[in-house]
């Protein structure tokens, strides 16, 4: 049978009788508290004895705090800072002695905007950039923000990032990235590059870090992008077609620096071996010239030690020159015949004709203007 079965003499899990639905009022209440504590809930310091035992019990529960390891804790004692607590479990004079404000220092946070800003040329350029940011002290980041912490890193990113941009010109900004820009307060020399992306992020981190160090806002930068720059929806088409003409342009540059690399080369190859044949004739000429003047050295002394041999031995040679480019005939019949032959071109040849003799032809046929008649030697 169950225990809250309808009716009369109504039972509870403990075989007590219940009432018959009335509530009880406060008398009943602190009686049976009574009859619980025994003696200290008797007399007029038993609602004293309790609420002490409830005071006791809330003391111990807040000397402790126990901080994640994500976090530190600020701790306040009589509403001035004391100390930080970090990761683990820690003791600490109960409340309201000391409290502890847990703060999150490894959480990434970030600040996003869109805005239109004028550049140095007095352009206006839209922009999308990114903060994202840590807490690295947080005493300061909880008590040195008059502001809420969101509007501070806004404020201050905007600030960084119209710094930046207004020192650069629109073309800089949009176009092919180059070297580093000068700084706000210095003019760009001419001819000066374009501004990389990740340099112009880079100057705004810093500029954005240097204010929140001035701020002492406890906020560490790590890192500032810019995803989306675009001029204005009224310009757009124009700066399109002077990308796409600088795109042309670098295009036409690449051609022409790949048809210098292969033309000089061959031209420093062309010019080489001139210059290499060049000096090999000089050698050759300087060496026959050598080769002569010694040569010319060795007759004159055979000359100054037997003229008229040398004398002789030169004339000999020189007829020997002479001779062995003219045609010839050799009559073995001493004179006897009259020879009239056909000489044709023969190289120079040896022959013999029967009845007549050995004739000797060489390849210079000028010497003999008819070449029906020979010459008998």
């Amino acid at each position: 049978m169950a225990w809250n079965e309808p009716g009369n003499g109504q039972k509870d899990p403990w075989n007590r009788n219940r009432s018959s639905g009335r509530k009880p009022d406060l008398d009943s209440v602190l009686k049976s508290l009574r009859a619980r504590f025994g003696r200290f809930g008797a007399g007029s310091g038993g609602i004293i004895a309790v609420v002490l035992v409830f005071v006791l019990a809330w003391l111990l529960v807040s000397s402790y705090t126990v901080i994640d390891a994500r976090q530190v804790g600020v701790v306040l004692r009589f509403g001035q800072f004391s100390r930080i607590l970090p990761p683990g479990f820690h003791l600490k004079a109960p409340s309201p002695v000391e409290t502890v404000t847990k703060v999150e220092t490894t959480q990434v946070r970030s600040v996003s905007d869109n805005v239109s800003m004028l550049t140095r040329d007095e352009n206006i350029i839209a922009i999308d950039f990114n903060v994202q940011y840590q807490v690295s002290d947080a005493r300061k980041f909880l008590y040195s923000n008059a502001d809420r912490e969101e509007n501070t890193i806004h404020n201050a990113a905007e600030a960084a990032v119209r710094s930046v941009v207004g020192a650069n010109i629109m073309d800089n900004i949009l176009t092919t990235p180059g070297v580093d820009t000068p700084a706000p307060d210095q003019a760009p020399a001419a001819g000066v590059a374009p501004a990389a992306k990740e340099t112009l992020q880079q100057q705004t981190r810093d500029i954005l870090q240097a204010t929140l160090d001035k701020y002492d806002a406890g906020i560490l930068v790590t890192g500032v992008s810019f995803q989306n720059v675009s001029p204005p929806k009224e310009v757009k088409d124009a700066f399109d077609d002077v990308n796409a003409a600088r795109e042309d342009k670098q295009s036409e540059e690449n051609k022409a620096r790949a048809y210098e690399s292969q033309v000089v080369p061959v031209a420093r190859g062309d010019a080489a071996r001139i210059a290499a044949e060049a000096d090999a004739q000089r050698v050759e000429r300087i060496a026959r010239a050598n080769g002569d003047v010694a040569r010319f050295n060795l007759l004159l002394k055979e000359y100054r030690a037997a003229p008229e041999v040398t004398r002789r031995r030169l004339w000999l040679e020189t007829v020997e020159d002479v001779m062995a480019g003219n045609p010839k005939v050799i009559d073995g019949s001493n004179g006897k015949n009259i020879i009239q032959l056909p000489v044709e071109p023969n190289n120079g040849a040896v022959r013999n004709v029967p009845g007549i003799g050995t004739v000797v032809q060489s390849a210079t046929t000028d010497a003999n203007p008819n070449p029906s008649q020979g010459s008998a030697q």
